[in-house]
Order: C-alpha cells, then structure tokens, then sequence
C-alpha cells in the first residue's frame, strides 16, 4: 500500500510542491533551511489569498512585498525573503514549471548598509567576553575563540571533531566541512590552539564541544551558551554566534589584513561578500581622505 502510494506522488506530483522540491535540492544545510522558510512564508501567503503561486503575476509579487512592510519586518529581512522567492521563480522558468518569470521586473528593495541592523564587538568587548569565556569553562573559552578568531560559523565549530585536529609541516590545523559541503584546512593560531586542547581534556575522539550532558553541543545551545556569557561579561548589545564571525572579519580588515587574505580566511567566492563583514568601514579614522590629504598638502612649498 505505501509502495503503491508513493508511486500515485510520483507519478502525479503537486506542481507547486515539486517546483518548490526542485528549486531547494540545489541548496543543503543553514542555506536549505534559510530558503525553506523564506519559501514557505510565500507560499503560504498565496494559499491564505487563493493564488496558484506557478501562475502568479508580476502584481502578485509586488503585493506580498508591500504585505512584508506592513507586518513590520526588516528591510534586510524583506530583501532576503523576496531573493529566495524570485529564486524559485527563475529556476521554476528554467524547468519548465513557468513559462514566464514574474519577479523580473519587481523593484527589488534596496538596504543601505547603515540600515543593516548588525552587530560587531568593539576589540575590547571581545576580549571581556573571551574572558568570561575561559572563566566558564574549557568548552567557552573554545567555542568564543574558534567564532572570533578563526570566524568558523557555528554549524561548522558545533560539527567538529577532536580527530579533525592534525598536525602537518610544524603547523596545527583543522579540517572542517564549510558552507556548501567544501572541506577546508585551516590553521590554528597559538590563542584558539590552547583553547581546542583544554576542550578536548585529553580524548582521542568524539565531538570537540559538548554540552552539559556529555553530548555535542547544539547550535541552540550554543547560541544560548554566548547570550550568557555577553551579559555576565557585561555586553549590553545583542550577540549571536554569527556576531563573532563578523567581528572576526572587521578585525581582520581593520589591522592591515589585505582584503584578499580576508576573503581567503571567510572562504568566501566574492570578495564584495566580504566586505559586507567589514562593519567598520564608517570609521572616520579610515577615511581616504586623511591619506589624500597629507599626500597634496607635502607638495606644498609651504
């Protein structure tokens, strides 16, 4: 009987439903559960207003953008739910579920990036966190500094493993799998070193952070695990684990390292990806002018 139903699904499936499937198997992890609900938030706004979301029109698209802004989302939050949206309307083009693409011409919104409502730690605010990290616990100190000094994002710290820990050419270095099931190699410098061999209280295998129970730490917990911590350190700002990847990056660009490097170490494709992590570009002491400035002004005669 289940046989048999399974085979009716795929031989007459929902179109709507497969489109949907089609457009989410490019994607895997935190991206796939990203794309998932943005997707089905659209979805389920059609249903609610009796739109066939394949037959859909331009007007259509243009009404849901406007139903987000009354709902009071973020712009940053509005902007990301549509790209999914006219994702899976470019590739349900492209598999034959649509003839046309009604997203092509709606006026995507457009962010500034001063409304980005994204956190950064001050380079002080980081170290009285790592402090209360190491105070926590082997497991913290780990936890805070594989996120801000290295930038790992959560899923990949969480998912680590004390056998990916390796030692080769005098270096000590990590292999983690990123974002889009790319391994990577990465070094561990001496502060997040000492860190990793506290946490791993001289096992051989198993999960590197563990949560109180002896299990691998969730991404849950993990998070709930920094919001303590910011708040005994005294932080007054919102922390997630992302924060620390970005206070990792900003760091980085604002001590000299060359934007190419960063761009290596965030694994990021883009360099213009990148630069969106610098949350300290606004800074005035940074600002070209100063160098153009001083430049013109040793011309003088006087």
């Amino acid at each position: 009987m289940r046989q048999s139903t399974l085979s009716t699904l795929w031989e007459q499936p929902d179109p709507t439903q497969y489109a949907a499937m089609s457009y989410l198997a490019r994607y895997r992890g935190d991206t796939l559960r990203a794309y998932s609900q943005d997707l089905r938030y659209f979805l389920r706004w059609c249903a609610e207003r009796g739109v066939e979301p394949l037959q859909a029109q331009r007007p259509h698209l243009e009404l849901y953008l406007r139903w987000m802004e009354q709902q009071g989302l973020a712009p940053a939050t509005i902007g990301r739910r549509f790209t999914t949206v006219a994702g899976f309307y470019r590739y349900a083009v492209i598999d034959g579920h649509c003839e046309k693409d009604p997203a092509l011409a709606v006026t995507r919104p457009k962010v500034p990036w001063e409304g980005q409502r994204r956190t950064v730690l001050h380079p002080l605010e980081y170290a009285a966190l790592l402090t209360q990290a190491r105070r926590a616990g082997p497991g913290a100190h780990a936890l805070v500094a594989l996120l801000g000094m290295i930038g790992l994002r959560v899923g990949e710290a969480i998912a680590i493993n004390v056998t990916d820990l390796r030692s080769q050419s005098g270096y000590e270095l990590l292999t983690i799998m990123g974002k889009g099931a790319k391994p990577a190699l990465i070094p561990l410098p001496v502060p997040v070193l000492r860190a990793v061999r506290d946490a791993t209280a001289g096992r051989s295998s198993g999960p590197l952070l563990l949560n109180q129970h002896g299990d691998r730490l969730s991404r849950q917990s993990a998070a709930g695990q920094l919001t303590r911590l910011a708040r005994d350190a005294g932080l007054t700002q919102h922390l997630s684990p992302h924060t620390l990847r970005r206070t990792f990056c900003t760091a980085g660009l604002v001590s000299g390292v060359p934007l190419r490097d960063m761009q290596y170490a965030m694994r990021h494709a883009d360099s213009r990806t990148t630069l969106r992590y610098d949350m300290a570009r606004a800074n005035l002491d940074r600002h070209a002018a100063h160098a153009v400035a001083a430049y013109l002004a040793g011309m003088s005669a006087d």
